[in-house]
Parts: C-alpha cells; structure tokens; sequence
C-alpha cells in the first residue's frame, strides 16, 4: 500500500498533520497503537481539565460566603467526576475519528515500526501488513519517566504507585496521597485531590515548584496551595517507596536528614521522556539526543524525507506546541517556507489560581546573553479581578529587552491567565514595543487589561 505521508502516532502532532495532509491533497496514513488523541486528549489535557473544573465547581460552593453566596451540604463524587471525564474523552475522541474519515485520512489501528527505506521512499509494518511512502511523519509522543528510586518500580506494579494515566481512573479518593515531583501534572493532581479532601504532600528536588516558571509567579502560588492545605517539600530526594496499596511510605532526604510520608498513594510525576523505543528509528539512521529525534525548526531531521513532531522530539512538551510542529512539517515538506518558533511558546498551569507565562524570564534571557528588565503590575488594577478574586494576590511580569525594548516575556498568575496569554504570546511573536501595545484597545472590565496597564510603567 503506497501513500504520500506516512505518520506515526495519532496524538495533537499526528492527526492535526494529518488533516492538513489531506487537505493539501497528500494521500495520508495515520497509525495509532491506543486511541486517537494521544496523551493530551486521553490521559492528560482534557481528562485533568475535567477533573479540575469539577473541583473549582465545588470549591466556589463551599467557599462562597466572601460573595454573598452560602451553600450548605455540598458534596463531590469522585466516581461521578471519572465517569464524566470518560464521556467527555470518548465525545472527543470519536470527534477526532470523525475528522480524519472527513479528511479521507487512513486510520490505522495498530502498532507500526519502520522496517527501512524502499524504492518508494520508506516502509512501515504494522498488524503484519506493510506500507510504503514517500515521506515519514514520526509523532510517537512521550511517556511519564520513572526514576530509579529503589522500590519505586515494584510500587508501580503492586499499584501503590501510579502515573498520571493511572490516576486519572481512580473511582476512589485517596485518604493521604504523596506526589513526587512539584511541576504542571504533580501540581494539578495536587490541587485537585486536595480540593476533594485528600491529604496531599509534594515532594520536589528543586528549592522551588512549577520548574522553570518565574520564581515571584511560583513562590505565590505555592503559598495560595499551601493555604489550602496542601504541603510541600521542597529541595529533598526521594530515596525510596516502599509498601502497598493503601499502606506506603515515601523516604527523602533533606539537608542531609531522612525523613518520611505516610500515604495510601504514591503519584510519580517526574517529566516525561520521548516514544523512540522499538519503533524502528535505526533502521534509518534517525539522529537522536537522549532519547528524543533531533530536529530543526521546520521538524526535519537529519534523514530527508523524515520529519518528527511532538514530545517526540523533546523540545517543548505541550499539545499547542505539537500541533503547531506537526503544520510546519506538513507545509515543509510542500516546499511552503514555515517554522516554529520556539521563543512564543505559552504555557499554562491550571490550578486555582492559574498560571500563564510566555518567552524569557530575566534569568533565562541571561543565560542567552540578553539583558533584560522587568516590570510587575498587580492584577488588583484590574477591576474584574477585584470584583472577583476576594484578598487576591496575582500579578502580572512584563520582561522587556534593555536595549531595544521589546517585549521578551509576559509571566502572570491569576483568574483567567491560560485565556489571556495568547495574546502576551502574540506581543513576543511580532516582537512588540511597550509603545505598540498601549495603542491596542482592551475590552474593559477585563483582567487582561493589566497587561496594557504594566505597558505604561516601562520607560
């Protein structure tokens, strides 16, 4: 069977290319080994998404007082949240289904490992059948990293230990859970299970949470989740998980003391790693780093005629920045001049309250030899956030470039920054002024209002 594009992994990368494959009028096949939508759409952005806007439903309930609203005897079902989760993931992925039979994209719903090249460019197998195309699209995706901490293995097994797959199927709360690792997945299932009542505590090497997010932006957000009762433990290593489902403990080391965590479950959320295992990359000869395929802006790589998108290639880990790889390969390989561009990637943490930030911090614009500036506003300037947030804290960190002024970060936490940072991302996009964004007209009351607000303090 022979086609123009070949693609591998069906996630954000694989079917969006895979559409814009097919309208382009590239004969396409798409393999997938699970469901379509990949990790995002199964076991990550939409299933964690429905499990916290529950919570936030029921966290305003029991918290509505400050607003004038009371509501006595409210209660969530964690069995009827999963259940809702599922509905909303199968709706959607049966939605992804359905346009790639629009598309005329062919689903493959098998295993594939590229088996080399032929005279028709490169072969794959899959399901004992093979297929030839003229170029290869590998979206493979990332799986969750599980460190060699002694006993964490066989707690995985037992089930005292789960992933961020695992957990997201849970019928049943548990009473006391320990996540290690403090960054996006250990903190959304953090606030979520907290939210619900379980006993939460976050065992992170680093001094801080959220990795590389801006410290100032970190630091209140671990001070708004420890207010709710979660606790954190920062700047330790886990030397062990030991136990069984229900009765474990986690033992770390702090400033050369061990100590311990008692808890029911163990969430292992310590990054994720690139797909690259036995799916044949050798045959090829496709360069890799650690694990994940090397490749340039436009995702080729070092093998004409083959190109990766996605966590595959270890870049950016995020669905936004997959299906925005995945549109510059396609257009690539049609000879349309594209690139992503890697500076104007935005990221979002959502807990309560959220985090948006987008390009450099002042530090991280160091380290590539830009001196940079920044200027903090509080949301409070904002009349929406005040009629809204009761004793909020957020802010918002503008970072500007000291010798030309350009706009190199927009860094903020607080209601509705994963809806307004798009636009932050768009000001670093077309390398923006501080001038050039105090002409744009704002829709008013609004939060975002604050980012034109911060233009007007940077001289």
């Amino acid at each position: 069977m022979a086609y123009d594009l070949i693609i591998l992994g069906g996630g954000p990368a694989g079917y969006n290319a895979a559409e814009r494959a097919a309208e382009a009028g590239y004969k396409t096949a798409l393999f997938e080994e699970r469901a379509l939508g990949g990790v995002c759409l199964n076991e990550g952005c939409i299933p964690t998404k429905t499990l916290l806007n529950s919570a936030k439903i029921y966290e305003s309930a029991i918290h509505g007082e400050p607003y004038g609203v009371k509501v006595t005897g409210a209660t969530i079902d964690h069995a009827a949240v999963v259940a809702r989760k599922n509905k909303v993931v199968k709706t959607l992925v049966g939605g992804v289904g359905a346009k790639m039979k629009g598309a005329g994209v062919k689903v493959v719903a098998a295993t594939a490992k590229i088996v080399g090249k032929c005279d028709a460019g490169f072969s794959v197998e899959a399901g004992g059948e093979k297929y030839e195309a003229a170029r290869l699209l590998i979206c493979t995706g990332s799986e969750a990293a599980i460190p060699p901490i002694d006993g964490l293995k066989d707690s995985v097994a037992s089930g005292l230990a789960v992933t961020n797959r695992e957990i997201l199927d849970l019928t049943e709360a548990p009473k006391k859970i320990a996540v290690i690792g403090g960054g996006v997945i250990g903190l959304e299932m953090a606030s979520y299970f907290n939210t619900i009542g379980s006993d939460v505590t976050v065992i992170e090497m680093m001094d801080k949470i959220a990795g590389p997010t801006d410290r100032d932006i970190s630091k209140i957000l671990e001070n708004n989740l420890t207010k709710k009762g979660i606790k954190f433990v920062l700047g330790a290593a886990v030397k062990s998980v030991k136990g069984k489902s229900g009765a474990g403990e986690v033992v770390y080391e702090k400033d050369g003391k061990s100590e311990k965590v008692a808890c029911d479950l163990v969430l292992v959320s310590t990054g994720r790693r690139a797909r690259t295992k036995d799916i044949g990359l050798e045959t090829l000869g496709v360069l890799t780093n650690r694990g994940a395929i090397v490749t340039d802006e436009t995702g080729r790589t070092n093998v004409p005629g083959v190109f990766a998108a996605g966590d595959v290639n270890g870049k950016s880990m995020l669905a936004h920045t997959a299906y925005r790889e995945g549109e510059a390969a396609v257009n690539s390989m049609q000879g349309i001049k594209d690139r992503v561009d890697y500076r104007a990637i935005p990221a979002v943490i959502y807990t309560k309250p959220e985090v948006g930030t987008v390009g450099e911090t002042v530090e991280s614009a160091a380290k590539v030899g830009i001196k940079a500036k920044e200027y903090t506003i509080s949301l409070r300037y904002s009349g929406r956030y005040v009629a809204e947030v009761e004793g909020g804290d957020g802010i918002a960190k503008i970072v500007v470039d000291e010798e030309n002024g350009t706009i190199l970060g927009v860094h903020m936490i607080g209601s509705y920054a994963s809806e307004i940072i798009y636009g932050a991302a768009a000001m670093v996009a077309r390398h923006d002024r501080a001038k050039d964004v105090r002409r744009l007209v704002f829709p008013h009351p609004t939060v975002c209002e604050v980012i034109r607000e911060g233009m007007f303090t940077i001289k």
